[in-house]
């Protein structure tokens, strides 16, 4: 029997275990049985499979139990990082977000060479990658699941000391300014302070460490002894760092030079913004100040501008919900309607859309408040209320610009109802957002606004609604749902058609029942703090039906509109919630409290 002995110690020799070796060396070590083998072997040659996959199906074999195999068969080093604390220069070499995504750890660096613990060594462009990136040799090894997550949990643990580290230095460096001195100072004094080294630093450390850590807000809150940084991620507002009082001025002042504000202007709220980029990735920074008693808070909204790659199905559309939406974007007139409270991920889903419908065939123009994306092709105006141009002189003005596709970023106004209404009317495709509760909360809105409602029923396509829930992080805690539970659930919810629905779409077996599917709970300290991480959508997607139109035409509630578009098939949010829990996404309890907010 004869095995590939050699080290795995470049690019050029980096190759996965062939079946014939797996075989031997499985029955050599009597790993398992014959009968087992063979059955392995059935399996993997029906269905196209490797042996490697082929036991791992079957339960015969952990995928870490086919590392170590592979790591011996392959003479390739297998490294446990599970106890090791990895030096932070040596762990940052490679970034966070290419860590996680391919599962590849920098953790012992010598003057030419560079070892590297991964799950797959066959993973060339993660090893291409990082030999361009650091210029030394890479040594790949293997490890396992329990090594990866520990060994990734160390980004968050490391950045926020070594961050936390940094910045207090450079605070303790600031001058100290008394604040009937602060009170006098001139513009001039304050932006030479502003450009001061070390507040630079600091301001500079706070925006990185809120990239690095999916930040969609930042807080900065002066308080009587301290000043107070928070981050909100994934919709939860967290305390990042206290730092002291002292510094409280400069970085205001650092905030308002970056984001060009007058700097002596410290009685009346400002707004501004500005742009940074870090590792390939552009960030634009939208920036509130408000005047409060100790002094200004600010509030940053963080835009992460390199949308491209959304897609329907990634942001949580799904089975016929996605295809009530493509219907109604493959039509060129009418109203595509997005709806939900501020933070729920509107904007999100109408650029997702715009993206799909961004054609060279057709004009798009958008009225927005604020610009949140820049897309390509797309002719963006931001909304300047103090000089009136709003929504609704805006739209108007777009109407005379031969447009194809409008997008409205809210309508807030009876104006900018019938506008909109009126341009779906004419000929155009409209989308936009609005703030109601549901999907069928939408029409009674619009009514509310003035709109009519036989122009109503004549123009809306789809009314959306959304909320945004965590996911659960890949540590998570299996259960299986007790009677008790599902009686409470379907008081709100449709639980025989949201397993139907599971069975449509393929997640469950066709004879699947409720005892047959694990739900989680998420298990906090695992690979984050909480056991989420990230969040995506949860929708309802009315469609506007003859049944529908005719009820609104009669005016009828919107729960008794809800009630018939459930009964032509309509998930809503709370049953969508449901379906991405039973598919191991989120948890019940994430579900219930977003809805229940």
């Amino acid at each position: 029997m004869r095995f590939c002995t050699r080290r795995v110690c470049d690019l050029s020799c980096t190759v996965r275990i062939l079946d014939e070796q797996l075989k031997r060396f499985i029955l050599d070590a009597n790993l398992l049985t014959k009968a087992d083998l063979a059955s392995a072997e059935k399996i993997a040659k029906e269905e196209g499979r490797t042996l490697a996959e082929a036991l791992i199906a079957q339960g015969h074999m952990t995928e870490d139990d086919m590392r170590r195999v592979e790591s011996y068969v392959m003479g390739i080093p297998f490294v446990s990082l599970k106890n090791i604390k990895v030096d932070f220069e040596i762990l940052s070499l490679i970034p966070e977000p290419v860590a996680r995504t391919h599962n590849i750890i920098a953790y012992k660096k010598t003057a030419d060479t560079l070892e590297v613990a991964m799950l797959d060594t066959a993973d060339l462009p993660a090893i291409d990658f990082v030999k361009k990136k650091v210029g030394l040799k890479i040594l790949p090894r293997l490890t396992d699941t329990d090594s990866m997550r520990a060994a990734l949990r160390q980004y968050q643990k490391t950045l926020k000391d070594e961050f936390g580290d940094l910045i207090m230095k450079d605070a303790s460096a600031l001058k100290v300014i008394g604040g009937d001195e602060k009170e006098e100072m001139s513009e001039g004094d304050l932006k030479k302070m502003a450009e001061d080294l070390p507040v630079v630093r600091i301001v500079d450390t706070l925006l990185r460490h809120a990239i690095i850590q999916g930040a969609s807000d930042i807080h900065i809150e002066p308080a009587e002894e301290e000043v107070i940084v928070r981050y909100r991620i994934d919709g939860i507002l967290n305390d990042a760092m206290k730092l002291p009082k002292h510094v409280s001025g400069t970085i205001v002042a650092r905030l308002k030079v970056l984001s060009n504000l007058k700097l002596d202007q410290k009685r009346l709220p400002q707004d501004g913004r500005f742009k940074m980029e870090m590792d390939g990735q552009k960030v634009s920074f939208r920036v509130s100040m408000l005047p409060v008693f100790y002094g200004e808070k600010v509030v940053m909204r963080l835009l992460r501008e390199s949308r491209a790659g959304f897609s329907l199905e990634g942001i949580g559309f799904h089975g016929s919900t996605l295809e009530r939406i493509h219907r109604a974007t493959r039509s060129t007139t009418g109203i595509v309607l997005v709806t939900g409270p501020t933070g729920s991920g509107k904007s999100t889903s109408l650029y997702t859309i715009l993206d799909l419908l961004n054609t060279p065939e057709v004009n798009i123009s958008t009225i927005e408040d604020p610009i949140e994306y820049q897309m390509q092709r797309v002719n963006q105006s931001q909304v300047k209320p103090e000089i009136g141009f709003t929504f609704a002189a805006g739209l108007r003005a777009l109407m005379r610009q031969d447009p194809d596709i409008i997008m409205v970023g809210e309508i807030r106004d009876e104006e900018t109802a019938s506008l909109a209404i009126n341009a779906a009317l004419t000929g155009h495709l409209v989308l936009a957002t609005l703030h109601t509760n549901s999907a069928s909360g939408t029409v009674a809105r619009l009514i509310d606004m003035g709109a009519e409602a036989f122009l109503l029923v004549s123009t809306l396509r789809v009314a959306v609604g959304q909320r945004l829930v965590r996911k659960l992080s890949d540590d998570k805690q299996p259960y299986i749902l007790t009677k008790a539970e599902r009686d409470d659930l379907a008081v709100h919810a449709n639980l025989d058609f949201v397993l139907e629905t599971l069975k449509e779409e393929k997640v469950i077996k066709e004879n699947a029942t409720w005892n047959d599917i694990t739900f989680y709970h998420p298990k906090e300290n695992g690979d984050s703090e909480d056991g989420y991480k990230g969040r995506m959508g949860i929708h309802e997607v009315l469609a506007i039906t003859p049944t529908i139109k005719e009820m609104v035409l009669q005016r009828k509630t919107s729960d008794e509109i809800e009630a018939q578009a459930r009964k032509e098939g309509m998930l809503t949010m709370l049953e969508d919630g449901i379906y991405k829990a039973a598919k191991g996404l989120t948890s019940v309890e994430e579900v219930l409290r977003v809805i229940n907010e």
